[in-house]
Formats: C-alpha cells, structure tokens, sequence
C-alpha cells in the first residue's frame, strides 16, 4: 500500500480516535469551548493574558469550564465561591498537583512545591516541622529577618542616592533570610559563594546528581538526597523570587504613587520613629501600611493562575463528574479582581483593606498565596518580610524616581505564570 495512503488513514484514524475521546469524556465535565482533534483549544486561547482569558471564558461558560490543552482537559475555577469550594471544602480531593511539563523536567516530581500524594504530605510536613524548629514563626527568626533590613539599608545607603536597578540587591536578602534558617549563617552581599548562589537561582539550575547514601535505595522512604536537595531548591526558589519580585513592584508602585508613600512614612515615623528598627510588634498599630502592603500583593496579582493542582479521585463538583488526575487551574486573578469585593480593582488603592474608619480590614478574598491544603508554606516568612523590609526601607529612605510620575509604567512584562515588573531604575536619597 502506498505510504501516502497509510499516513492519511493513520492520522484520520487518529483524529477519530481524538473526538470519540474528547466527545465522551466532555459529557460529564463542565461545558467549555469546543476543542480542535489532538490540538484542543489552543489556538482560542491569549497566552500573553491569560487572566483575561480565562475571564472572557467564565462568562460564556460560567465559574467552572473545561479547556483542552492538546488532548488533555483542564478544569478551571473562576472566582472566590468555586475556588473556596475546591480547595477549602473539598481540599482533600483538589489537593494534588496537576501537569507541569517544565517542572516535571526539572523537579522529577520531587520536593515540595511539584510532587503529590504520600510523598507530598511527608515532605512537606518534615519541611514545616523543620522550620518551626529553626525559628520559623518565633521571635529569633524576627531577629534574623531585622538583621536582613538592616543589613539592605546599609547596601542602598552605598549607592550615596544615585541611580540604580534595586532588582539585584532586593533578591539577596530574602535569600539571606533562607540562607540564615537554613545554613544558621548569613553572607555578605559580595561573597563569591553567595553570588554563585543567586546566579543558579536566577538560572534555574538543574537538580543535583542522584544521592549515594543507602537511603536512596529504599523505595518506601521518601528522604533520599535528592528529594531533601529539590525541596532546599524549592524553599530558596519560591522563598526568594516570589519576595524579591513583590518588593520591586511594590518600590514601583510607591514611586507612582507617592501620597500613598507618603501617608506610610507618615506613620512609620509616627509609631516607629527613627531610633529602632521597625518590628511585627509596630503592624497591628500601622493600619495604612499594612493595608498598602496587602494591596501591593492583590494589585500585582503575582501568580495569576496559581500552580495548577489535579484531583486525587473521581470528584463530583456541581453536578460534574471530574476524572482522577485532571489538572485543574485556579483563577486567582478572578479572586483578587473581584469587584464587589475590590471596588474599582484595577485601582492600586489601599483603601481596599481598610473600613471607613481606617481600621485595616481583613478580606477572605486576600488569596496571593492560594488557599486550602497546598497554601504557600513559606506564607509566614513571606508576610514578615515585606512588612518589615519594606518599612525599613521607607523609614530611612525617601523614594526619587527618574521619570515623572504619570510616565511610570506599572504593567507587567510578563503576564504566564508569574506576572514581572518591568526593569526600573530610582534613587533611595537618606532621610
């Protein structure tokens, strides 16, 4: 038989094959848009606003809607009420991690953030149990994260109120801060060993070798070298990049904003003043701050889409039938957009958590870092760490930006997984 002939019945079949799967697997998931044999609906989907996307979607199909990314169908949960119902009411069953090709690559499915069932729970039980151990939530690790403020504030002073990219130096100290829970010692900015450090994090290094301990032979144990190695990388990764970003964009949006700025000095220097070091103590008397700091983490919508989980069993969700390990994807955006929650939410305003007497005001909406069993682990450090460096910075320095205010621009450059800042440069001039 001619080749011509049997790759044109090969692919036909194929193609059969693609839309009797698709047609009987759609009949119990959530309408969606119609998808294409074997490609899905990938060409109905904006990759370069996937938020918005996703929005235009939920109102032709509702809250929950299946997309096909190639032949595999995705769930999407749009809005608080269907992510609150997913992964706080049903957390068990939405609780694992779905498809990602370029972390399966890297991560093999091991440590923290990427890997699922037993070896999830135990890995991540160890790392919180461990770190509580080495301060985690207790006051030396307050201690250590003022150090860090410190330690930043002596780095911008060094720039003597010239112009410069904050990006490099807002990086290193997060990561010092894991460096001196982790390895129970801080390093200079300019140390070779450090530098290596955030150079490979910036790179995102590839996994060490295989361990060579006995452990590593033992298939029932989830701490081999190599798992414990990937979560190390994953504590360094996520502890450091996610702070890093949000610190610059929250410099960003101080320099375009600077009455904001100014009513946070304000009251830094009211509670604080200028002869200690700001502490978690001073956030309960600093409403406003605290409000900024919480409208900085909605309004850069730093994970749009959050980490795509998967169901641990066959689910019924609202009347839906959703398959053992289909990936589901949870629209944050759509939460911390929500308009009647956040008036006017495209407005970088703090007075979204604060009530009309100025109180701060707390928000179930408030979901930067997910929610349910698969919350950020490193949520705790991440929240006293922008509280305290950013009021530092703010409390011995006053912000100058080159450009004139309605010139800066605050959109994204990247808007997938993560949502950048565009590149900036400003002067910290000392007060």
């Amino acid at each position: 038989m001619d080749a011509v002939v049997v790759l044109v019945l090969s692919l036909c079949c194929l193609l059969l094959l693609s839309l009797w799967r698709q047609s009987s697997e759609r009949a119990k998931l959530p309408p969606g848009p119609t998808p294409l044999p074997v490609l899905g609906n990938f060409f109905q989907i904006d990759v370069k606003n996937i938020s918005q996307c996703l929005s235009n979607f939920s109102k032709v199909y509702g809250p929950v809607f299946t997309l096909y990314l190639g032949m595999q169908p995705t769930v999407v949960l749009h809005g608080y009420e269907a992510v609150k119902e997913a992964l706080v009411d049903h957390g068990e069953e939405f609780a694992g991690r779905g498809s990602f090709p370029i972390s399966e690559r890297i991560n093999k499915g091991l440590g923290i953030v990427f890997s699922n069932g037993n070896r999830w729970k135990e890995i991540r039980r160890f790392t919180l149990t461990t770190l509580r151990n080495l301060g985690m939530g207790k006051r030396n690790l307050e201690d250590r994260v003022q150090e860090e403020a410190q330690c930043l504030v002596e780095e911008l002073r060094k720039t003597n109120g010239s112009p410069c990219d904050p990006t490099f130096i807002l990086s290193c100290a997060p990561c010092n801060v894991i460096c001196s829970t982790v390895f129970q010692n801080r390093f200079d900015y300019k140390d070779q060993d450090f530098l290596n450090l955030m150079e490979k994090l910036d790179e995102n290094i590839r996994i060490l070798s295989s361990p060579w301990m006995q452990e590593s032979h033992n298939q029932q144990s989830e701490f081999t070298l190599e798992n414990l190695a990937v979560t190390l990388f994953d504590l360094f990764s996520a502890g450091t990049e996610t702070t890093s970003t949000t610190l610059r964009y929250a410099l960003l949006l101080l320099l375009k904003h600077p009455d904001v700025t100014a009513k946070v000095q304000e009251e830094i220097h009211r509670v604080v003043g200028r002869n200690r070091s700001p502490c978690m103590r001073d956030r309960s008397h600093m409403p406003y701050t605290d409000a900024m700091i919480h409208e900085v983490q909605r309004f850069i919508n730093l994970v749009p889409t959050s980490v795509p989980h998967a169901v641990t069993c066959d689910v019924k969700f609202r009347n839906y039938i959703i398959p053992k390990g289909t990936t589901i994807i949870t629209s944050l955006s759509s939460v911390l957009n929500d308009s009647k929650e956040f008036p006017n939410p495209e407005i970088f305003d703090p007075g979204h958590f604060l009530d009309k007497n100025g109180n701060f005001r707390k928000s179930d909406y408030f979901m930067p870092f997910s929610t349910g069993k698969r919350i950020c682990a490193g949520e705790g450090l991440a929240r006293m760490e922008l509280f305290l460096f950013l009021t530092t910075i703010l409390q011995n320095f006053k912000l100058k930006s080159l450009v004139k205010t309605k010139d800066i621009d605050t959109t994204p450059v990247l808007n997938g997984l993560a949502s950048l800042p565009p590149q900036y440069q400003l002067c910290f001039i000392p007060v």
